[in-house]
């Protein structure tokens, strides 16, 4: 840091940055937290109409809820930013042009409320009460909603030199929140991890039928029966597969190989060595039904009625599959996910594409009883394990 920097934010930086080495976080972790924290903040680039209608108040992208209790967290930090003197007292927190400073001073609020130290350096004693990591991941989606939403900043990731993209989607918070996670783990707290996928309500398909624009709409009336199966198909990919879904979404028809109950996908991360080795998924048993890729597939196909090019298209007005050969967008996807979510009475802030990975991952490992290196085989991933965050789900979380 500059020697223009205030005392107090040199001791918030090594605070930060000189964690111990079972608490530092490497760097695919810190580029995993930033890309999936982005992915919490969505551009509103497609049909509005397709919204549910408490999430286009104010092009707020979450419920009115959900939006009290950010605002209330934002009202918070900058109390406590002007009582420790981080900010003056006529300074504005929240604006276009945050300084270089703000990820110290999201740092330094979630460590006073979350961490076993203060932002200080100093240790707090046993009786002082520390709120869970779950809430520390509220505070900081607060600060993305913040600067992303609210203030027109977007998910693009901080650029420090510059002083440019959203502050809370940036490489110093992204390293306190992956060693404050490390330190909730140690202290024995459950790790806060991706929901698993449970078996979806099977929607019948209709006719498209036009109607008023004026027409009041269920809140659940989002997506039609064609939309839901194009979601099904998308999450048990990317749950099973464990890919990105930039990946997800760019698999075409010919990616696909049909062999008995086979389906082969030879299609994986990219390799920077190539031999990239394919899928090969089989027919689940009933009680898996959920989760079977080829009963996903088998009904995406039948209602969509794609036969070539890209296998997710955007859903149109009417619930109908678009005829363009372009494959859906993840901010489109990812709007829809929420959506999805919001059905079950689940806030969707703190989820993202990365969701469905991490959960496939945990149950492959507590479900299935697979080894690291078999769950490294077969997601592509490196076998060296210096970096490797693999950590079982909890109770609630498992099928």
């Amino acid at each position: 840091m500059s020697s223009e920097i205030p005392p107090i934010f040199t001791t918030i930086y090594e605070a930060i940055h000189h964690a111990s080495d079972e608490d530092r976080a490497y760097s695919g972790e810190i580029e995993d937290d930033i890309e999936a924290e982005g992915e919490t903040v969505t551009e509103d680039i497609y049909d509005v109409s397709q919204l549910q209608e408490h999430l286009l108040d104010a092009s707020k992208g979450v419920t009115n809820e959900t939006d009290k209790e950010y605002r209330r967290l934002m009202s918070q930090c900058v109390q406590f930013l002007k009582e420790n003197k981080l900010i003056k007292a006529d300074d504005k927190f929240f604006g276009k042009n945050p300084s270089e400073l703000v990820p110290f001073c999201i740092c330094a609020w979630i460590m006073h409320e979350c961490d076993e130290y203060d932002f200080n350096r100093t240790e707090k004693h046993s009786t002082v009460f520390r709120a869970s990591y779950a809430h520390a991941q509220k505070m900081r989606a607060a600060m993305t909603y913040a600067f992303g939403r609210l203030n027109g900043l977007g998910s693009l990731p901080w650029h420090e030199s510059e002083s440019v993209g959203n502050p809370s989607v940036s490489e110093t918070v992204a390293t306190y929140m992956t060693s404050l996670r490390r330190r909730k783990v140690r202290a024995g707290e459950t790790a806060t991890s991706a929901h698993a996928i449970t078996e979806p309500e099977i929607a019948q398909v209709k006719e498209y039928a036009p109607r008023s624009r004026k027409a009041e709409k269920e809140s659940h009336e989002w997506g039609g029966a064609r939309a839901r199966r194009l979601l099904t198909l998308a999450y048990v990919l990317g749950f099973l597969c464990l890919l990105r879904f930039d990946e997800v979404l760019k698999i075409q028809i010919h990616d696909i190989e049909f062999v008995s109950d086979t389906l082969t996908l030879p299609f994986r991360k990219t390799s920077q060595f190539g031999g990239v080795k394919p899928f090969y998924l089989h027919l689940f048993p009933p009680h898996l039904a959920h989760l079977c890729t080829i009963r996903a597939l088998a009904n995406w196909l039948y209602v969509s009625d794609i036969e070539d090019g890209f296998l997710f298209r955007k859903i149109v007005s009417g619930d109908r599959v678009s005829r363009e050969n372009t494959h859906m967008t993840s901010e489109c996807f990812l709007e829809m996910f929420r959506n999805n979510l919001l059905d079950i009475e689940i806030d969707p802030a703190p989820y993202g594409t990365h969701s469905f990975r991490r959960g496939g991952c945990q149950w492959l490992y507590s479900c299935c009883r697979w080894g690291l290196i078999r769950i490294c085989d077969w997601g592509g991933w490196s076998t060296e394990f210096s970096n490797l965050t693999i950590e079982p789900p909890s109770d609630e979380e498992m099928f």
